[in-house]
């Protein structure tokens, strides 16, 4: 993912966001904000035959304490277009590929119960439920849950 990706980026973000199953975001940012966080090494774009962006994922760090520095926090996001065609597999592999060759162990997210497609998703990609948070925020005035899942590297111990 690099900032000639911005824009396909954002569009694909925003695009999730406006399904209200994605995130308790309601806007995607401008390109610097979205990226300030980012992890550099841990952010990736999968694209068709004719170089358009089809969906994007990137980590970021849950904390600056050493303790955590093997602990990311990740988001997926697939072109409307583009979904239930492996796209978001694609994406969690090299994901996985990256965190692990950078001794990273473990890889977390939250997802609305209702997004029961990136469940199944992440499940295929080997993330397993840690629980649920219920209520954890509101979402367009209502209270929401978060399914908590993670993916522990097999092989970092």
């Amino acid at each position: 993912m690099a900032a000639g990706d911005a824009a396909a980026v954002l569009a694909i973000y925003q695009a999730g966001l406006e399904t209200g199953q994605a995130s308790f975001e309601t806007r995607a940012p401008d390109w610097e904000t979205f990226t300030a966080g980012k992890l550099p090494d841990h952010r990736h774009v999968a694209v068709d035959v004719q170089d358009r962006v089809l969906g994007w994922v990137a980590a970021s760090r849950i904390s600056a304490r050493p303790v955590y520095a093997g602990v990311v926090e990740h988001s997926v996001y697939i072109h409307p277009a583009a979904r239930g065609q492996g796209v978001g597999l694609t994406l969690l592999h090299a994901l996985i590929a990256s965190t692990e060759a950078a001794g990273i162990w473990t890889i977390q997210s939250g997802i609305f119960p209702e997004n029961t497609a990136s469940l199944r998703l992440h499940q295929r990609a080997g993330f397993r439920t840690v629980g649920t948070r219920e209520r954890v925020g509101q979402h367009h005035g209502r209270w929401r849950d978060v399914v908590f899942i993670e993916r522990r590297s097999p092989t970092i111990t």
